[in-house]
């Protein structure tokens, strides 16, 4: 019932196509396997196989879609660790039509989507599981692994801070009183020194790095 709604609210849509839906994470692999698609719509709980491997094996395929993660639960776990995976948006299932909608054409223009909600349920999920933080690369020793800012300079990092704090761009620039494509070229940047995949992983990676403490 779920997944019709979704169809039909998709379908409604001038310039959006539903190519497929499936019940769980290995028959959407194998769709997707043969049938083209520029954003998923990934469930994190699933039969057989969860979102979070669906989301992970998906991404390591060349010219993979881009996903849209959907839960039930305030970031929970399993969402968490399919944006970790790769995911560029993040939303809960009781997201209003415009929001869904919203959040679909952003993330196929290349965008991501990361509200201020979003933000602050990354921030607490660090502040619940600290050992997590610096997890890729401090093994043992519980320091975060900065070495992916080590080549940012002041005011990239400033940039990072104020995208992890939930800042569109437009904020972003009137906090620094730069220019949005200033701010747009900062962004740029970052993704490509950090090698990130769009602004979530550069929200989760000042979680990670410590650049951002909860």
């Amino acid at each position: 019932m779920v997944r019709a709604g979704f169809r039909m609210l998709v379908d409604s849509q001038d310039d959006m196509d539903v190519v497929g839906d499936a019940g769980d994470g290995a028959v959407a692999l194998e769709q997707l396997a043969v049938t083209r698609a520029d954003v998923v719509l990934m469930d994190v709980r699933m039969p057989r196989m969860d979102g979070v491997e669906a989301t992970r094996r998906l991404l390591e395929r060349p010219d993979a879609p881009r996903v849209v993660v959907l839960t039930t639960f305030d970031l929970d776990e399993y969402a968490f660790a399919a944006i970790r995976a790769g995911a560029s948006a993040f939303l809960l299932k009781d997201a209003t039509p415009p929001d869904l909608l919203g959040a679909i054409r952003a993330v196929h223009g290349g965008d991501s989507v990361v509200a201020p909600s979003t933000t602050r349920r990354l921030l607490d999920h660090f502040a619940s599981l600290p050992e997590e933080v610096g997890s890729g690369g401090g093994e043992g020793t519980g320091q975060p692994d900065t070495s992916r800012l080590a080549d940012l300079t002041e005011r990239e990092l400033d940039v990072l801070r104020l995208v992890a704090a939930g800042r569109s761009n437009t904020e972003i620039a009137s906090d620094l009183v730069v220019a949005e494509t200033t701010v747009k070229t900062h962004v740029g940047r970052l993704l490509a020194k950090t090698g990130s995949r769009d602004r979530v992983q550069l929200v989760v990676l000042a979680y990670e790095t410590g650049l951002v403490v909860p």
